[in-house]
């Protein structure tokens, strides 16, 4: 079935936006940081294969994909969840995963975009090699949300106008570093707290290794857009840092208020005014935002930028203390739970491929 008639409203005409930004190229050879080449390592030795290493034949119940208790959806205890039935209710969970999926295929694509743009734009090498590598992993997240959607769910939402925005303006600015703030610090960092509280919280095999697996991923990137940044914005004027943290402020919020899932609410005939009222009211949902914070406003404030107006924008959004939090050791913990989840999974398939060689032996002895 084509993508275009999984679309819950209608198919998108393909986007379209000018490249901006010179080229650069760069003669010298010699090694480069230490630090960076490294990451570059470990990103060629991290390469996998999404068909091979997550479990596609997991089962996934398309009306219950995470299985998300009722007191996390917007609509609970609202008259419009009185008068549901379970068929409904079931309707609009699959409707929140698929919109919640489909924002993150979106941003995969973004990202893959914007990672081969910091390879053509960057002037240091061991930067460019990283980003290259970085390409490939965004275009395995892709595929493997694009697949979950396609074979899973059924279902698609096009991609949310403010983080369409929030792209647009990451891709058209001239400045080499933007690919980095917008996409590295912003967009995937919130992606990744996104991520997170799915994974920790879902009890759904299928959903839990994907997010695990690509999660592994997006702590190097992280990791690369704070080195790069922090190096270079050391060496900025102050008028030039003030120009990036009004970047950041306008592309949080912009990020806050695109996670809402009005879209989904629209599409359950409430008028777009109550759905936005509705979900500001969601106590689950205002929690969630605050989450989605944890992973960009401490790597914000590692990289250094840290003015005096873009603290009060996070006093303002209410996630001001999360400067705080030990970035490092939220990375450290995603690549450990990958990798224990694959401890995990081989295990239990080893003992089950000695019971199968162990049945087949006792029968031979009959």
């Amino acid at each position: 079935m084509s993508t275009h008639d999984l679309y819950v409203n209608g198919p998108q005409e393909p986007w379209q936006v000018p490249a901006s930004g010179a080229a650069r190229f760069n003669w010298d050879y010699d090694d480069g940081r230490d630090r960076l080449l490294a990451l570059y390592q470990k990103g060629k030795d991290k390469q996998w294969d999404g068909a091979k290493r997550i479990d596609w034949a997991l089962e996934v119940d398309p009306y219950d994909p995470l299985g998300t208790p009722d007191e996390a959806m917007t609509l609970y205890g609202t008259p419009y969840w009185d008068k549901m039935t379970e068929r409904n209710k079931g309707d609009l969970r699959r409707h929140y995963t698929s919109w919640q999926f489909s924002q993150f295929l979106h941003g995969e694509q973004g990202a893959m975009v914007c990672a081969a743009r910091i390879v053509e734009s960057v002037p240091d090498l061991d930067a460019k090699f990283y980003s290259a590598t970085q390409t490939m992993d965004e275009a395995r997240h892709a595929e493997i949300y694009a697949r979950f959607l396609h074979e899973k769910i059924g279902m698609l939402y096009p991609v949310n106008d403010n983080l369409q925005g929030l792209l647009g303006d990451t891709l058209r600015d001239t400045r080499w570093d933007m690919p980095y703030l917008g996409m590295q610090v912003l967009i995937e960092g919130l992606a990744l707290a996104a991520f997170g509280m799915i994974r920790d919280t879902t009890d759904k095999p299928l959903p839990k290794q994907i997010l695990a697996y690509v999660m592994q991923d997006e702590a190097r990137h992280v990791a690369f857009g704070r080195m790069a940044l922090r190096d270079y914005y050391k060496e900025l004027s102050d008028a030039e840092l003030r120009e990036r943290e009004e970047f950041v402020i306008e592309g949080c919020y912009l990020m806050r208020d695109r996670l809402r899932g009005v879209e989904v609410l629209e599409n359950f005939g409430i008028p777009k005014k109550e759905a936005e009222k509705l979900s500001e009211e969601s106590e689950f949902l205002h929690l969630f935002r605050k989450l989605l914070f944890s992973r960009i406003v401490p790597c914000v404030k590692d990289i250094g930028l840290w003015g005096e107006r873009l603290q009060k924008a996070y006093v303002d959004m209410g996630v001001f203390d999360l400067g705080d939090s030990n970035l490092d050791l939220l990375m450290t913990q995603d690549e450990e739970i990958a990798e224990q989840l694959d401890k995990e999974r081989f295990a239990a398939e080893e003992a089950a491929r000695v019971s199968e060689v162990e049945g087949a032996i006792a029968e031979g002895t009959l």
